[in-house]
């Protein structure tokens, strides 16, 4: 059932304990929105616990500085940023998916999973969570500003992205305002590379690929760079627009083999093209101008399907 702000902010204040759900591979928007999000419910005595199917990489350790996870006994499953139950990660989603109460999303390509949804077309989700913190009449501390800051900043490429609106640099004042790090959040997330990232970085850019007169370019990353960079998936949550910023480019694509074989896509656009619409085809979904999408088959058929696909259909 699709809910209001209200509804979310009554859902909250009617249970007393929470788990908070976050998508797997997280990135800092859904890590933002929950440690937010657990950050205001510890203000009003609610204890919670964020839970994630993958490790959560170290640069985002911020987010949690200061508060610990509350070992509990919780009356209610929360998702944020979470456009279906299957990006919850295997694990995950076979103890909790079919438990949510309450998911709170921006995707418009979300698929209802929870017993209540609320969907705001936000450029990040952590702008909804601002909205429902307000809504609460809970105080915005520093804490809770830097996390709905780090939300926004990446989820907009710093701001860079289309999908920034007057709003977003409305909250983001604000979140300064009520003392937001970000001078940290910047320099974590957008001027910081380790040396295993930058090696792997450099070996995918060698495999870019352009396509249909050079509005499409292929960037591909496997298992074997992953070992031979030492770098891993956590690191490399950026990587995916690269593709996109070479001149002339309006389709990058980046394709990642994941540890069980499978191949994730990740597909970034200029106007007038639409990733949802492209990775909707294939099963996936995200926004304008950000989607995925999985592949079961061997990278060379994931980029023939791709590629066809745009040349037929899109291009």
């Amino acid at each position: 059932m699709r809910v209001t702000l209200k509804d979310c902010a009554d859902i909250l204040k009617n249970h007393q304990s929470f788990l908070i759900l976050t998508h797997a591979s997280p990135d800092g928007d859904t890590l933002g929105s929950a440690f937010a999000l657990k950050r205001a419910l510890q203000k009003i005595g609610k204890p919670s616990f964020v839970l994630c199917n993958d490790e959560i990489p170290q640069k985002y350790s911020f987010l949690w500085e200061g508060i610990t996870n509350d070992d509990i006994d919780f009356e209610a499953v929360i998702s944020v940023d979470v456009a279906d139950r299957k990006l919850l990660g295997e694990k995950i989603n076979q103890e909790y998916g079919d438990k949510i109460v309450l998911a709170i999303d921006h995707h418009l390509s979300h698929r209802d999973f929870a017993e209540n949804t609320y969907l705001c077309d936000k450029a990040s989700n952590a702008e909804n969570i601002y909205s429902l913190i307000n809504e609460m009449d809970i105080p915005i501390d520093a804490g809770i500003a830097t996390c709905i800051y780090c939300g926004m900043a990446t989820d907009t490429g710093c701001f860079l992205f289309s999908s920034t609106t007057p709003e977003t640099h409305k909250i983001a004042a604000a979140l300064m305002e009520k003392g937001a790090d970000f001078v940290l959040v910047n320099r974590k997330m957008f001027e910081t590379k380790t040396a295993s990232y930058l090696k792997l970085e450099q070996m995918a850019l060698s495999t870019i690929e352009l396509h249909f007169g050079g509005k499409c370019a292929v960037m591909q990353i496997t298992q074997d760079m992953f070992r031979e960079s030492k770098s891993n998936d956590g690191e490399c949550d950026g990587i995916a627009s690269l593709p996109r910023k070479i001149e002339g480019v309006l389709i990058g694509i980046t394709i990642k083999e994941k540890s069980n074989g499978n191949f994730k896509v990740s597909v970034r656009t200029v106007e007038p093209y639409d990733a949802a619409a492209i990775c909707a085809n294939f099963g996936g979904g995200g926004h304008n101008r950000a989607a995925g999408c999985e592949f079961e088959c061997s990278l060379e058929e994931a980029k023939s399907e791709l590629l066809k696909f745009i040349g037929e259909k899109v291009i």
